[in-house]
């Protein structure tokens, strides 16, 4: 009978925390902001999804990311100390877009320049293709025109009917 009382009381216990986590849990990205800031970040399981788009099942890392993003927002932080702490705990790869600052800038430019200056060697190539398409004198030895007259002559012979 004891226990009895014990498995009662474990499972009471249970259900009692349980039930304190339920509003955690139903609230959990409830909020436009803590959505905004999820598409901000990114999940560290190693699936290279946005955090608040993590579909893997079982994924314990977006879950307490989730969890701990929305302690963040029910303190009253602003964006950027939300952001700011999640680099310091994770690492930069937690963001999702890098910052534009040092070397992040190529991430930046690159997609743009790159293009551009591809373009530009096609176009230049190119340009230069079709100048060297001009007509040029065959070369060979030179026919002298009085053998050249007498062909022309034995021709139109040949088809005049």
């Amino acid at each position: 009978m004891r226990r009895t009382n014990r498995t009662r009381g474990g499972i009471i216990a249970f259900a009692m925390f349980a039930l304190c986590l339920m509003p955690v849990i139903a609230n959990a990205q409830s909020t436009d902001r803590a959505k905004a800031l999820a598409q901000k970040l990114m999940c560290i399981c190693g699936c290279n999804q946005i955090l608040g788009s993590c579909n893997h099942v079982g994924c314990k890392y977006s879950h307490d990311m989730l969890a701990e993003l929305d302690q963040h927002i029910a303190r009253g932080e602003s964006d950027d100390l939300v952001l700011q702490d999640f680099v310091q705990e994770y690492g930069s790869k937690v963001l999702a877009e890098p910052p534009s600052s040092g070397f992040n800038w190529a991430a930046w430019i690159v997609p743009v320049v790159a293009p551009l200056i591809a373009a530009f060697f096609v176009w230049e190539v190119a340009r230069r293709w079709r100048g060297r398409a001009t007509m040029s004198a065959a070369g060979g030895p030179q026919v002298p025109d009085d053998m050249l007259a007498r062909v022309q002559h034995d021709s139109s012979k040949d088809f005049d009917v």
